[in-house]
């Protein structure tokens, strides 16, 4: 046996040999590994393709590989191999692989190897072989193929190859005809009985029930066997063959198997000729899996599936030739169900067979009766499949049918604009209207039920048109006028299309279609009888031009109006073109009709002037007026109707006027003739709504054609406003309410367009005043109880409208008009009882709005009248007076609404070149004013509104005549105020208003508003006042009639008043007598004595005002001064007594001290005169002139003259805030003294001792500064007084230790202790001033750095007040000595961070220098801050040391030691800070040792100081004092060498060169000594010089050689001893 490897490797031959070898090697397969045989298999195949093999051989090699297959059956690529192997083998000799079939295999199927090679070898077996040879051998493999089937249910798909191949093969060889036996060794008549043999075999032994492939396949197979079976053996088979299908079915075979099946049965049963029984008894079930096979959806990818649809279709169109009558009901079922998928089905199944079915008159009913069925169902799947049945239908004339209206309708209702079908749908409705003939179709594109397909429709029109113009047909519709029945008329046609052109972006191309439909229906070359060829001229030029304008524009920027006027254009001139009266009649007709049942709104608003424009075209009178009578005749209920009934006759008046007047005439006469209206023979209930309407018309009517005139109208215009009348006067009617309504309403829409009408004005109506008399009679009519309807509304528009018609109104019919309106209006009840007495809440706010509208309207009449006569304003305003001052507050609120608008709207006319009089202006604004405290609030508003309206109407008036007079205008003047501002300020408003008032009007506002003061309700009467005070403050002087205010304030005042009232009149007294003092006192003053209460308290208002109580105590006192001054009568004066009295009351306030301290010396000096004048009077036993009050449960208390002139006394120095006075004259018995004539004198001097001890020293100098000028008074009154009084006040200086002592009290008496030293030495002269300086300046340099600030502050204040005095009076060195003292402490206090201190200080050093004579620095003492305090300091320092004398320095220097031990760390800061910086400035190497140890240990005993800064401040002092030590030395070392050599030289001794700081005799040096010195200064100076240049790096000072600065002082031997500064003033 060969080994595996030798098989391997051997390179193989062609020889027998070799492939007996692969056969030996096949033959021990089973020894072998898989790969060894894989490729023995291959190259055995490679070998039989490429060679020829013998018979034996083919047959030897088959046994071999059929026994390998049998014995090892292999599996995966072997069994392909295998299966190559054999179908090369069968390609050589086919017999031989055949026949290997018929081998015994034991009740076994062949290998699947051998069967898939035998069924290729079928397919393949009409090919010929290498010989020619092509003899087959069906027979014997189609017995054997089915031997093996028969032996157990089901085989294996190897087998169903064998069997489909065998059965194509035969029925292609049978197709073609072969007969001969060599090609073919099976008969045809063979062939059919093995195939139903087959067929029997596939039934009765397989399971071919369940969905798989071996039912697929032997689906295949038995679709093939019914072409060769016998058509009887076939036919009896059909309902087996049904059955089984439709349990496929069932099982969800693929759908391809089951049509595929059928199609080839009812092909195979078709070419026999008849289908058979079996076949028609089945076609229900047939058809039915035939229809459930055309529902499957159809995949273009799955090409099964598209083959389905078209086997299924196939099959149909098999069975209508076989059964016609029988299948066509059956479609037709499906046709009518209400499963889409079944209807969609059965139409495209319908489509298919269509052709071959008989075209009968009852099919065609059926199919229309389907058709209709399914369009009522209208199943939206169904659609396009239906449409694409209809377009087939159309195609074969079905549409002309009489059930193809409905078919056409229901296209069109598809192709609706606003349908949301698909594109196709509307592409398929647009080709089955083009079936449709062209008047029918244009006469359906004009039904308004097909509107929303007009687009569609008309373009499908225009296209038939235009393709048949193209055709050189005339498009027109010529026999439209003659069938009007059938097809539209050109009347309506144009309507249509003209009417449709208004909206022309409608659903996008409305107007286009409409125009371009005409445009084709109409060519130049029509010879239309009627409409001629200038028409077409017309529209030739028109129409495109129109369509141009759509293209150029959209729905948003088309000019609608301008839109509407061009189409009415082209209609008219269209109509002129047609010259026919007869179409034109026709027209109008049509036009008349359309409006009737036209709906929509703006299309019949144009239709109306369609048809004006109709009408005015024609010529025929008579058929003019018959078309007016019938519009007038037509539908008027809506509003809209009458509109369009007016403008039609409005556009027909504007060629017509006359005949348009005169019709309306004769229609207004059935208004007014109860024997020819047709209103009364209406029902009762619609009479007076027919009435109305009629009138509406007419007015309607009147009103648009006077808006259309060009002035014709208006020669007739008086005639119909006296008709108008006539219309009411005659009525035929009751006049009732609704009457009365329906007539104003008609009325108002004539009046309001005759009123804006410009040329109005030029002509004078007559009945114009009739009319407005007329008006005011219907106002009068209606109840002022309610406001139930709107013609007090109406009437007043009305009146309005004929505003400025001539004649223009007389003053006296204006005044009785607006009484009139407003007694109508303002005295209606309130919103609230209006809205009580309504019946439900609808009518409640229906009556508020309607009284809201009146009032508007009653507005615009004040508005309409202010316009007419501006100067009239005042007027309109006073005859509001009754509401404004009603007790009832709905009246007042409405009558200031009134107000508040008219002169709110005249200030908005901004037109003042004419005069506007306010002649009573007082009398408004304290009415307006009044208001604004009324107690309801939105009438305070409202006055608020109406007081700014006048203020600005005033201001402009102002700055008009300033403009005019060519002065500044006051620009801003009104943003002061506003409404806001005025609301509820009464103060406010009489500020403003001040300046406008003349003197008169200004007394008027005060005498009325007197009147106001006694009303009832509080807050008025108070605002009555309050008008009073506040005008008494800005215009007091300018007041007249002054007796009169005052006596009618006492008046009121002596009447019950409310207490703030009461208050605020006794303020406005109080104003006026500030500003009419003169007038007022004297007045007041007259008044018996004593006094009543209202007196009292005038008196006492007096002294609570400073302005008022100043001018009445300057008068009081000029009184008692002119009356004392003269020769003393015998009889007593009472003037004198009274002023007493009033000054008795002013003075018991507590508000007039600072206007008592203001006139305090000469107040007290002429009362105390007074009093020496009264007691040496005879004044009649037990006269009371005043009575005091007591307390709750005690009596008054009297006073006589004296009693009283000395209760003033005291009055005055309590009021002045001295009341010690009055205790010093308690104590002392002065009042008793002074009561007595011979102790007068006596009284005066201890009095004037208690004013010296407790008055200011400024007060006192006032006084004895009065006291002077009288001492030497002619008047022996006043002399006695001043002399005694002089004699005691002057020990003034005397006061000045008991001051002394008080400046170590507490801080607010050493305040005033330090003031009243400020003010004896500010008022004191000469040397006095000083001495007394100097007395007190030790204890006043201690307060400059008091720690209390308000301490430090006022001593450094008033010691800049007392230096800048001194100053005037050159102090000498003792004082600029003591005044030297105050430097230091300044300058410490100057370091405060209190900026009031620094101040004071800056103010104080100011002072000192220009007292001292430190020029240089007083600028800059001026201007000192916070911020630059410090920076001062150092510039003061720096000027200290460089300008003054050493011991000066050290003066300081040691002054300032003292500071080093304060209490205050405060001041011991500031002490080392003046310390660092002076050190700082001088020349330590020349001090002497000793003072440099002093500085240095003063300084170092604060080393130890509580507070870390100050510790810190020392520290840093005393190391900076030792680097100016030692950095001075450095300087000055080399110069101390060089001048010791040339002094031991010379001979001459060293002269000493340190200074002392701290002594005050300096050390003498000898003369000799000093000329050498002298001497040798210029040799050491240039030696200096030289060193100098070469150490530029060292700062160089030698003793007192250092450069002063420009300007500063040295000071000189003839300087005073203590004084080292500048030289003094």
């Amino acid at each position: 046996m060969v080994g595996s490897s030798d098989i391997t490797d051997r390179e193989w031959g062609i020889s027998g040999k070799n492939i007996e070898d692969i056969m030996e090697a096949l033959q021990v397969a089973d020894q072998l590994s898989t790969d060894n045989v894989l490729q023995t298999l291959k190259l055995l195949k490679v070998k039989i393709l490429n060679n020829k093999m013998a018979t034996s051989l083919c047959q030897k090699v088959t046994d071999t590989i059929v026994d390998y297959l049998r014995t090892m059956k292999p599996q995966g690529e072997l069994e392909e191999l295998c299966t190559g192997i054999l179908t090369a083998l069968g390609f050589q000799s086919p017999g031989i692989v055949i026949f290997k079939l018929w081998d015994r295999w034991h009740n076994n199927l062949p290998p699947n190897c051998l069967l898939i090679a035998v069924g290729r070898l079928i397919f393949f077996q009409g090919c010929p072989d290498s010989e020619g040879r092509a003899r087959i051998r069906n027979q014997a493999s189609w017995t054997q193929s089915i031997k093996f089937p028969a032996l157990r249910l089901g085989c294996s798909p190897p087998w169903h190859t064998v069997l489909k191949a065998l059965v194509i093969s035969v029925r292609k060889h049978l197709d073609l005809g072969t007969k001969e036996d060599e090609i073919m060794d099976i008969t045809q008549e063979a062939a059919s009985l093995k195939a139903y043999l087959t067929l029997r075999l596939l039934f009765n032994r397989w399971s071919l029930k369940s969905n798989n492939k071996v039912t697929e396949q032997a689906l295949v197979i038995t679709g093939h066997l019914f072409f060769l079976m016998p058509p009887s053996k076939l036919k009896n088979q059909v309902n087996r063959l049904t059955r089984w299908l439709m349990t496929l079915i069932s099982a969800k075979v693929v759908p391809f198997y089951i049509s595929q099946c059928i199609c080839q049965l009812t092909e195979a049963l078709a070419l026999s000729g008849y289908g058979g029984i079996n076949l028609e008894s089945q076609l229900e079930n047939i058809i039915g899996m035939l229809f459930e096979q055309l529902s499957e959806t159809v995949k273009d990818s799955d090409s099964l599936s598209v083959q389905n649809h078209s086997l299924a279709l196939r099959s149909f169109y098999n069975l209508i030739q076989l059964y016609n009558d029988q299948v066509i009901p059956l479609i037709r079922k499906n046709m009518q169900t209400s499963d889409p998928a079944k209807i969609v089905s059965a139409l495209q199944v319908f489509m298919h067979v269509f052709q071959e079915v008989p075209q009968t008159e009852q099919l065609q009913s059926e199919v229309m009766h389907s058709v209709i069925i399914m369009i009522q169902e209208d199943l939206k799947p169904v659609q396009k499949a239906l449409l694409n049945f209809i377009e087939m239908l159309g195609q074969h004339d079905y549409l002309a049918l009489p059930q193809g209206n409905f078919i056409i309708n229901y296209v069109i209702r598809l192709s609706e604009s606003d349908c949301s079908n698909e594109e196709d749908i509307q592409i398929l409705c647009s080709k089955i209207l083009q079936m449709v003939s062209l008047p029918k179709l244009i006469t359906l594109a004009c039904q308004p039920s097909n509107t929303l397909a007009f687009v569609l429709l008309s373009k499908t029109a225009t296209k038939m048109a235009l393709r048949a113009r193209s055709r050189g047909q005339v498009p027109y519709l010529s026999s439209f006028h003659l069938s009007p029945t059938q097809f539209i008329s050109p009347q309506k046609l144009l309507t249509h299309l003209v009417v449709l052109s208004v909206k022309p972006y409608r659903e996008g191309e409305f107007g286009v279609s409409s125009l371009r439909l005409l445009y084709a229906l109409h060519p130049i070359t029509s010879l239309h009888p009627i409409i001629n060829s200038s028409v077409g001229q017309l529209w030739m030029k028109k129409i495109p031009q129109m369509l141009q304008i759509l293209d150029d524009h959209t729905e948003k920027n088309l000019n609608q109006e301008e839109w509407e006027d061009r189409l009415l254009q082209f209609s008219s001139q269209s109509l002129v073109a047609i010259d026919d009266d007869s179409w034109l009649e026709q027209l109008i007709k049509v036009v008349l009709e359309r409006i009737n049942y036209f709906s929509d709104d703006e299309e019949k608003a144009f239709l109306y002037k369609f048809f004006g424009f109709t009408l005015r075209t024609s010529r025929n009178m008579k058929l003019i007026k018959m078309m007016i009578s019938s519009i007038l005749q037509t539908v008027h209920e809506e509003l809209q109707e009458r509109e369009g009934i007016a403008v039609a006759l409005s556009i027909v008046s504007m060629k017509h006027l006359k005949i348009v007047l005169d019709q309306l005439q004769v229609y207004s006469a059935v208004l007014t003739d109860k024997d020819s209206s047709f209103i009364l023979k209406l029902m009762k209930e619609h009479q007076r709504r027919e009435w109305g309407l009629v009138c509406n018309i007419i007015y309607l009517s009147y009103s648009k054609i006077i808006l259309e005139s060009k002035g014709d109208i208006f020669t007739h215009l008086d005639g119909i406003l006296a008709m108008v009348l006539q219309h009411y006067h005659n009525c035929i009617m009751e006049k009732d309410k609704n009457l009365k309504l329906e007539y104003l309403d008609a009325l108002t829409k004539l009046t309001n367009i005759l009123s804006s009408h410009p040329m109005a004005f030029q002509f004078k109506f007559p009945q114009k005043l009739e009319i407005v008399t007329f008006m005011m009679e219907l106002i009068r009519e209606e109840p002022l109880n309610s406001i139930s309807s709107s013609i007090r509304l109406k009437a007043m528009n009305i009146i309005i409208d004929f505003r400025k018609l001539h004649p223009l109104m007389e003053l006296e019919e204006r005044t009785e008009l607006l009484r009139t309106c407003y007694k109508s209006v303002l005295c209606l009840p309130s919103t609230e009882v209006l809205q009580k007495e309504a019946s439900s809440l609808q009518e409640a706010q229906a009556t508020v709005d309607l009284f809201r509208e009146t009032l508007q309207s009653l507005l615009r009449l004040m508005e309409t009248l202010i316009v007419e006569m501006p100067s009239r304003i005042q007027h309109c305003l006073e005859l509001l007076d009754t509401w404004l001052n009603s007790q009832k507050d709905n009246e007042r609120e409405r009558a200031m609404w009134c107000a508040a608008r008219i002169l709110g709207f005249t200030a908005k006319m901004n037109n003042f070149g004419m005069d506007i009089e306010f002649s009573r202006l007082g009398r408004l604004v304290r009415l307006l004013a009044l208001r604004c405290q009324d107690p309801v609030d939105n009438i305070c508003f409202l006055s608020a509104q109406a007081v700014y309206s006048l203020y600005c109407i005033l201001l402009l008036q102002k700055q008009m005549g300033r403009k005019k007079q060519g002065l500044w205008e006051e620009e801003g003047k009104n943003e002061v105020y506003s409404a806001n501002v005025f609301y509820n300020n009464t103060f406010e408003i009489a500020k403003a208003f001040a300046e406008y008032f003349t003197k008169m009007q200004l007394t008027t506002l005060v005498l009325t508003a007197m009147e106001g003061l006694t009303d009832s309700r509080a807050k008025v009467s108070l605002a009555a006042a309050q008008l009073m005070s506040a005008v008494m403050k800005e215009r007091g002087r300018d007041m007249i009639k002054i007796e009169e205010v005052v006596e009618g304030i006492l008046e009121r005042l002596n009447s019950q008043l409310e207490p703030n009232t009461k208050e605020e009149t006794v303020r406005a007294m109080c104003l006026l007598a500030g500003n009419n003092t003169h007038t007022v006192v004297p007045m007041l003053l007259n008044k018996t004595l004593p006094w009543d209460r209202t007196n009292l308290a005038l008196w006492k208002a007096f002294g609570n005002q400073r302005e008022t109580t100043i001018s009445v105590l300057q008068l009081l006192i000029g009184i008692l001064e002119r009356l004392h001054s003269k020769e003393e009568t015998k009889e007593m004066a009472f003037q004198p007594v009274a002023v007493t009295c009033a000054l008795y009351e002013m003075l018991s306030g507590s508000l007039c001290q600072e206007a008592v301290q203001e006139l305090y010396p000469r107040l007290l000096l002429a009362i105390l005169c007074h009093l020496y004048w009264v007691i040496e009077q005879n004044v009649p036993q037990k006269m009371v002139v005043y009575s005091k009050e007591g307390g709750p449960g005690s009596k008054s208390k009297p006073f006589d003259p004296t009693s009283c002139a000395l209760e003033v006394v005291k009055l005055v120095f309590s009021a002045a805030a001295y009341d010690g006075v009055v205790v010093y004259g308690d104590q002392h018995c002065c009042w008793d003294l002074l009561s007595c004539p011979r102790f007068y004198y006596i009284g005066i001097m201890d009095l004037t001792s208690g004013i010296v001890k407790t008055c200011e020293p400024a007060i006192l100098h006032r006084i004895l500064n009065l006291v002077r000028s009288l001492l030497y008074s002619s008047s022996y009154h006043w002399k006695i007084l001043a002399r005694a009084f002089y004699a005691q006040a002057e020990s003034l200086k005397g006061q000045v230790p008991f001051l002394k002592d008080l400046l170590k009290n507490e801080a607010r008496v050493t305040v005033q202790a330090v003031k009243s030293l400020r003010n004896i030495i500010c008022h004191g002269k000469g040397e006095d001033i000083k001495v007394v300086f100097c007395s007190i300046s030790k204890q006043l340099c201690p307060l400059i750095n008091d720690e209390r600030d308000q301490v430090k502050i006022s001593a450094t204040s008033a010691l800049s007040h007392m230096l800048r005095h001194i100053d005037k009076f050159k102090p000498r060195l003792t004082t600029r000595r003591e005044i030297y003292t105050f430097l230091v402490p300044l300058l410490l206090s100057i370091q405060d961070n209190n900026t009031e201190v620094v101040k004071a200080c800056g103010r104080a050093l100011t002072e000192w220098t220009n007292v001292i004579g430190w020029s240089s620095l007083t600028q800059t003492f001026r201007h000192i801050t916070l911020s630059d305090h410090i920076q001062v300091l150092e510039e003061t320092c720096k000027y200290l040391v460089n300008t003054s004398k050493t011991q000066l320095v050290g003066d300081l220097l040691f002054q300032s030691f003292g500071f080093l031990k304060s209490s205050q760390s405060f001041l011991r800061a500031a002490a080392i800070n003046f310390i660092a910086l002076t050190v700082k400035k001088l020349n330590m190497s020349q001090i002497h040792e000793d003072d440099v140890e002093l500085l240095q240990n003063a300084i170092g005993n604060l080393r130890n100081d509580p507070v870390e800064s100050i510790q810190s401040l020392v520290n840093t002092t005393l190391k900076k004092i030792d680097e100016y030590i030692n950095f001075r030395s450095i300087s000055t070392s080399r110069m101390s060498q060089i001048s010791n050599n040339i002094l031991k030289v010379t001979g001459i001794k060293n002269p000493e060169r340190k200074k002392r700081l701290f002594r005050s005799v300096k050390r003498e040096r000898d003369d000799d000594n000093q000329k050498i010195w002298r001497w040798l200064q210029s040799p050491l100076n240039s030696l200096r010089n030289r060193y100098s240049g070469r150490v530029k790096d060292i700062p160089h000072k030698s003793g007192n050689s250092d450069k002063q600065s420009t300007g500063s002082q040295v000071p000189t031997s003839e300087s005073p001893p203590t004084e080292a500064g500048p030289a003094a003033k």
